[in-house]
Parts: C-alpha cells; structure tokens; sequence
C-alpha cells in the first residue's frame, strides 16, 4: 500500500466495500431486490464480452446472441436431457460455443468492417431457423428448463455476482498485458499493428475466443435464471441490441462503462415490462440523446473530465542514466 496514492487508496476502499455489501446482500434484500440485482450483474458480463470484441479489439458484431443461445441450449441438453449436474452443462455451453466460434472464424475474419458485423448476424439468423426446427429440443415452441427451478434465488444471486465481478476483472488483466496493448493498435490501426509484428488473425481470434466462452457460459446462467428457452428468442437479435445499449450508453472503451450501461438496461427494462410496445422505443430515444449529449457515453464524458474509476492506462518506468 506504501506505493499507492491516496486518491488510488480511497477508490479501492470504496471498491471493496461495494462488493462486500453485495455478498451482504442477500442477508437484508427482498426477493425482488436480488433478481433484479442478478440480471445486472448477468447482462454486465454480457455487455463486458460485446465491449471486449468491438470496444477494445475493433470486431463490431451483431450476432453475439449465437452464444447466449449456444449455452443455453447446451445448458438444456446436458443438463435437463442427459441428467448432469449444472455446473457442467454450463462449462460445456462455454466450449460448445468456443468450438463453433473456431469454425466460423474461419471465413468470418476475412469479412472487414460491416461485413463482419453483418455476417456474425446472418449466421445467428441461420441457428434461429436450425434450432426452431429441431424436435429433440422443443423446436419453435421451446421448452422449460426444469433444472432451473432446483436453484434458490440466493444461489443464483452468488452466481451472478461472481461472474460480473470475474468479467470485470477478466478484462481488466487482459488490457494490462501485452495482449490487451496489442488488442487496442490493431483496433486503433490495424496497418500499423501489422508492422509492429502484432499477428492480426490470431490476436482477433483469441479476443473472440474469449469473449464467446464466457458469453456461452454467461447465456447458460442467464437462462438458469429465466426458465425457458425458444429459439427466437435464445438467438434473437434483442440480445446484441441490448449489449450495444448498454456499452454505449455507459462508454465503449472502457471498463466502467458495461457495468453503467446495464444498470440503466435493467432498470428501465424492468420499469417498461408492463409496456413491450414502448420499451425499445423508449430506449432508443435514451440512446440517442446520451450520443448527443455525451457521443463516448456516460463514462467517457467522466473520463473527459480526468475523472477515473477503474485505469487501464501503464505507469512509465523512469529510465535510468547509464
């Protein structure tokens, strides 16, 4: 603590005791209060992995929903169809979704720009149809996920909880290593990057890698907490909408801005569920004025004003006189 500044001391003090008092939560919280609370942390991870590829590696996608759909359909068949415990089913989502991230890597990384974000959505798309026609799973009709109902609220509370706080940290390491350096001069110029010797098809692939095993791991804990899955909705495009809101909203390119972003997507989510007709309208109208008020999001306007939460930035070493 001695090299630590006092500014840095009073953030992480603060930091600490945030997460203390949400292991504390549950202890003094209503049920309503925790489910809310477990969504956020959830679509934090979600929105921490949608940032991780078009935030600080430069893939914008709009097919992130193959994952969440990926794992929780995996979560289904080995979990609910064959019997084994959850925590599997949720790991196999992570690799099921990491095996076929490798198989459309293939010709999806030699798309650029808005090709790649409008092919990620064309095979989403295709999965909805497959899957909406697969009899073993429910097809378009969909289906409960019986196993949900053997976890308590409280449970999957500590669950969510730690994924967010995992994803948080996952990304943070990331970009304090040479990894993350080389994620953000590939998005900021990949010509350059590629004469700094920066390997582009394999730093973007272990990026996307990343962030489809833990959005296929994230989708299977999102659907323990919802209790059925349909393949319009499992591969549905709301998903990536709801990501892109959330990053935006909060501030693309950095850390804090995910979790920002999916406080207010929850919130306001759960204030508008008696109006699904309104909601998306509504949140448009919020997106936009956000982008006119602040274009790099709530986050970015606090970082504007040398305001800084979470830093992502590499102290100089000095350099010593020979």
């Amino acid at each position: 603590m001695r090299n630590l500044s006092k500014p840095t001391i009073i953030k992480l003090s603060g930091l600490l005791a945030a997460i203390v008092i949400l292991f504390l939560t549950p202890n003094f919280a209503d049920t309503g209060v925790t489910t809310v609370l477990t969504l956020i942390f959830i679509y934090m991870a979600l929105g921490q992995m949608w940032n991780l590829l078009a935030g600080f590696t430069g893939l914008v996608s709009l097919g992130n929903q193959i994952f969440i759909g990926l794992g929780g359909y995996t979560l289904v068949i080995v979990s609910q169809k064959m019997g084994l415990p959850i925590p599997l089913g949720i790991l196999a989502g992570g690799l099921v979704s990491v095996g076929f991230a490798l198989i459309i890597s293939v010709p999806i990384f030699k798309m650029r720009g808005v090709f790649f974000t409008i092919g990620s959505w064309i095979i989403a798309e295709t999965l909805l149809v497959l899957f909406g026609s697969w009899e073993y799973i429910g097809a378009g009709m969909g289906m409960n996920i019986s196993v949900a109902f053997s976890i308590s609220f409280t449970s999957l509370y500590y669950i969510g909880l730690i994924l967010g706080l995992a994803t948080v940290l996952l990304v943070y390491f990331l970009l304090k290593s040479k990894f993350g350096l080389s994620l953000m001069a590939m998005r900021d110029n990949e010509s350059a990057a590629e004469t700094s010797a920066i390997e582009l098809y394999f730093t973007k692939l272990k990026s996307f890698i990343i962030a489809t095993f833990v959005t296929g791991i994230t989708g299977g804990i999102m659907y323990l907490q919802l209790g059925f899955i349909q393949s319009s909705t499992a591969f549905g495009i709301n998903w990536t909408v709801a990501m892109v809101f959330m990053v935006i909203i909060g501030g693309i390119g950095t850390i804090e801005g995910p979790i920002i972003g999916a406080v207010f997507y929850v919130i306001i989510n759960q204030y508008l569920y008696n109006y699904p007709g309104f909601g998306m309208l509504i949140l448009g109208v919020i997106a936009i004025v956000v982008i006119l008020v602040a274009p790099k999001g709530i986050m970015g306007f606090i970082n504007s004003k040398k305001i800084e939460i979470i830093s992502i930035r590499r102290k100089l070493k000095p350099v010593k006189n020979q």
